[in-house]
């Protein structure tokens, strides 16, 4: 991304209104931390979609004691679905860089409640059918690399164990034998979930609105411990589809 890029896109979501992101100094960036919470099972998730719900992107990843379980997959209108999961990554002494067997992903936090850089290089696993991913997700291997700019364009909203932020995704996924896809300022959301590690306590999926209508592209997925994520875009987002939520 240019630096001229760069320029545009703090004008269009910095502003200084009070719908506009925290500040240090403001309460809510006191209450809601970008940090790591030590000794929790600590979840961030990104995500980003196109207006007309023909693409759409997720990477999150989840600190687990010493073990991270990072996913992504992008999705789009007419061809297989990009599916990645390692759930066996070693925690490195930076949480936000996970590195793992032919695969390295990051989510660098750039400005505390205002920007974050998320990447990756890897290997996706290219899905006919999304339902594949519900089992064990074989498919045709096939080089990928986000590289892309998350902005806030709101102030967080509380959720469960955690909150929630909006934002705007600027940047570019390469996947090998295409053509370079460009995103500018394509709507955008993040949430940041922890979790106090004792008497067995665990952080369930995500809990997104219900999908009423939507464009059929989905990105499931069944983590470790059973529970599963099965989002489906829409052209305000991702939403939950009911009979693939919850655990298996």
């Amino acid at each position: 991304m240019t630096c001229s890029t760069r320029s545009v896109v703090c004008l269009i979501v910095r502003p200084n209104d009070g719908d506009g992101p925290t500040s240090p100094s403001d309460p809510i960036a006191e209450r809601w931390s970008d940090t790591r919470h030590p000794g929790a099972v600590e979840e961030w998730v990104f995500a980003a979609w196109t207006p007309d719900a023909d693409l759409g992107v997720l990477s999150g990843h989840r600190i687990v004691g010493t073990t991270a379980w990072y996913w992504a997959a992008l999705a789009r209108a007419g061809r297989p679905l990009l599916h990645i999961t390692d759930f066996e990554v070693p925690v490195r002494a930076d949480p936000f860089i996970v590195k793992g067997e032919a695969m390295w992903a990051e989510h660098f936090r750039d400005a505390p409640m205002e920007q974050w850089s998320v990447g990756n290089e890897t290997y996706a696993s290219a899905l006919d059918d999304p339902d594949d991913a519900l089992g064990r997700a074989y498919g045709i291997p096939t080089p990928i690399a986000f590289d892309l700019e998350w902005y806030a364009v709101a102030q967080p909203t509380a959720i469960e164990h955690g909150y929630d932020q909006a934002g705007v995704v600027h940047g570019a996924i390469e996947i090998l034998g295409e053509s370079t896809t460009e995103l500018a300022e394509i709507p955008a959301r993040r949430w940041h979930r922890w979790i106090d590690a004792g008497a067995g306590r665990r952080l369930g999926p995500i809990a997104l609105p219900r999908a009423v209508a939507h464009t059929g592209l989905r990105a499931p997925f069944v983590f470790p411990d059973r529970t599963v994520l099965d989002p489906v875009l829409t052209p305000s987002g991702w939403r939950s589809l009911p009979h693939h939520s919850g655990e298996m």
